[in-house]
């Protein structure tokens, strides 16, 4: 169990994702989010915080304070997206989203899908640094993945759970998408609902979909990133129809995918012809440059370690 929990992943792809999951923190405050700082309107006496916030305890939100937080988790979300002082920022855009959340969700209702991303926000300053495109190998980074992933799946396990603990099995044959048609449908969410039966399929396939989420775990690799293009399908159809996006759980589930293969800049250094730099930060020109030969694929006397795991007994090194 340990070892599947700490299995080693290229710290590329730890530092794809944690620049990933900064850039959706910033943008989130701008985007998706900006109406918290309309809470400062709201009369102090209704203001009822999650039981995270009495037990702190944490201030009532002010205009001055809601004003800092957003400030400053908007100048530290970027800095931290670049990969410097990775547990410093790490930590403080941990606890500054943690409180925003807890402003946005102490006035009456909850949304589950920071889930994921919060329990993101709290382990990427575990995985130490990682560099875009490094291939080396680390177990903390691993863990920080999986902790991710496992916090995405519950999200969809427990929305089931729930679904059936309050709704019954009357939240199946009942009118839950009918409803939300009506108050937030689309054109296309329109057309389906003339279908007879549709929406009551739906509604036993969308539990059915969140109780079978964590066999995920369970398939090989090609078939893990199968099952996880069928999630972002599933969101897609679901922003298509009743406009609820869950970009917050979308942004935790590239946990799955190898993004360290997604190279933006390295791509944009090829369109315009200047070299890359390699991990080191040497490029391939200076290389050339210094007269020395670039060493073939293969060539070196002595495989590099894959940083936190060690090779497999009969198995070259290497990620």
């Amino acid at each position: 169990m340990s070892r599947w929990l700490t299995e080693a992943v290229p710290r590329g792809r730890i530092a794809a994702f944690r620049t990933l999951i900064y850039l959706f923190v910033a943008a989130d405050l701008v985007i998706f989010t900006p109406w918290v700082r309309t809470r400062v309107s709201v009369p102090g006496d209704l203001y009822r915080p999650l039981l995270i916030g009495r037990l702190l305890p944490l201030p009532t939100p002010t205009e001055t304070l809601v004003t800092v937080i957003f400030w400053a988790l908007l100048l530290l979300a970027l800095l931290a997206a670049t990969g410097r002082a990775p547990r410093l920022l790490g930590w403080t855009v941990c606890a500054l989203y943690l409180e925003w959340m807890i402003i946005a969700m102490s006035y009456g209702k909850v949304d589950h899908d920071r889930f994921g991303l919060l329990v993101a926000l709290a382990v990427l300053p575990t995985a130490g640094r990682a560099r875009h495109g490094d291939a080396t190998r680390t177990e903390a980074g691993g863990w920080a993945l999986r902790v991710t992933q496992i916090a995405v799946i519950c999200t969809y396990f427990l929305a089931a759970w729930a679904k059936l603990r309050f709704g019954g099995l009357d939240w199946l044959t009942g009118s839950v998408l009918a409803r939300a048609i009506i108050r937030r449908g689309t054109d296309l969410a329109d057309l389906i609902a003339h279908v007879p039966y549709l929406l009551i399929v739906a509604q036993f396939g969308i539990v059915a979909f969140e109780l079978l989420s964590p066999v995920v775990f369970l398939l090989p690799a090609r078939w893990r990133l199968a099952m996880v293009g069928f999630f972002y399908s599933f969101h897609a159809v679901t922003i298509a129809t009743i406009t609820i996006s869950f970009a917050p759980h979308l942004a935790a589930m590239t946990s799955f995918l190898p993004l360290e293969r997604v190279r933006p800049l390295l791509w944009a250094r090829r369109l315009v012809g200047r070299p890359a730099p390699d991990v080191s930060g040497n490029t391939n020109q200076d290389t050339a440059e210094a007269g020395a030969a670039p060493e073939p694929v293969g060539a070196s006397a002595a495989p590099e370690p894959l940083g936190d795991q060690a090779p497999a007994l009969g198995r070259p090194a290497g990620p």
